[in-house]
């Protein structure tokens, strides 16, 4: 066995100089390659029948990475997005294994020839600004949990935070005293950003620090759960389930759309852009790095492509079918 093959050498400069030092990755990129290379060598050293330690480069070669993706897919049930974010870090260390190992280019190059797998485009749902409403006021003002659903509830709509940016905000992030307020919202891949507040959330989280006995400037959660701890992705989830629990009997609709936090991000976008407000704007608003990402609000907006086809004149009840006279079109046109 050739020590340039070794993995744990490669493994330990993969994380440590390469994903902490050189690309200044965040905890959560790191933690997400870690499990996925952990995945990875644990699949290899279960269908080898060695120790993780006993494995070498080589063994991780390309035949065996495919078999893996093909696990995640069809014994764990992993959608198609979740299968490419794996192979992301997977691809990710071995471009690292070959700059840091010549010799191993070789079983690299192949194995960074496994292609992303096309994913089909769901269509991106949201909600209406009554059933936004009904959601808001769906919590219990009168009870501690219900004013913090409600200004949870109210932060998730008006700002379009993700759900790790709502629930990481601390009360130093909010600047409520300035005649526009705002808040600092930490995105993913270190891209900070500033949106704006709404007066009905500036007032909903004004009440909550005050109940909480808790300074504009101290560095404590926004968010907190049943045991004073900061609010987890669960929980937020559960929020939200819950508030849309309590109003499906008066908004029906709701029952057929994905509830999640993340949805009150789709809608507020979905309300920016038939607002008239730009798309680069929204993608700064939205943190977005790419426009690309954005671009699927419009796409997704169908009153919008019905105003246009109004606006262009295009009725659609004057065309005239094609009708071909040869018997070989007559044939691939009924196809």
């Amino acid at each position: 066995m050739s020590e340039h093959l070794l993995l744990a050498p490669l493994l330990q400069s993969y994380f440590r100089r390469r994903l902490t030092k050189q690309r200044n990755a965040t905890p959560a990129t790191v933690a997400s390659y870690r499990d996925a290379l952990r995945m990875l060598i644990l699949f290899a050293a279960a269908r080898l029948r060695r120790k993780p330690a006993a494995l070498t480069l080589e063994d991780l070669d390309r035949d065996l990475v495919l078999a893996f993706l093909d696990e995640l897919e069809e014994k764990r049930n992993n959608s198609v997005a979740t299968r490419n974010a794996r192979l992301a870090a997977i691809r990710s260390f071995f471009h690292h294994v070959a700059a840091a190992d010549p010799a191993s280019f070789g079983v690299a190059q192949r194995v960074l020839t496994i292609p992303i797998k096309r994913t089909h485009i769901e269509v991106t749902y949201h909600l209406t600004k009554a059933e936004v409403d009904t959601l808001i006021a769906a919590p219990d003002p009168k009870t501690p949990r219900g004013r913090r659903d409600r200004a949870f509830l109210l932060f998730l709509a008006r700002t379009g935070a993700r759900v790790s940016e709502a629930t990481g905000v601390n009360a130093n992030d909010l600047q409520l005293e300035r005649s526009h307020p705002q808040v600092l919202l930490r995105g993913k891949g270190r891209r900070d950003r500033v949106v704006p507040i709404s007066k009905d959330l500036a007032r909903a989280l004004t009440t909550l620090l005050s109940e909480r006995g808790i300074a504009h400037h101290e560095p404590r959660p926004m968010f907190v759960g049943a045991r004073n701890e900061r609010l987890t992705r669960f929980g937020a989830t559960h929020i939200v389930r819950r508030a849309a629990a309590g109003v499906v009997a008066i908004r029906p609709a709701l029952a057929d759309k994905p509830i999640s936090p993340h949805i009150f991000r789709h809608s507020l976008a979905m309300k920016l852009l038939q607002s008239g407000v730009d798309l680069l704007t929204i993608q700064a608003w939205l943190g977005h790095a790419q426009v690309a990402t954005t671009h699927r609000y419009a796409a997704a907006d169908v009153e919008m492509m019905r105003n246009g086809l109004e606006k262009a004149g295009v009725a659609g009840d004057h065309g005239v079918r094609f009708r071909p006279n040869d018997a070989v079109l007559q044939l691939l046109n009924s196809i």
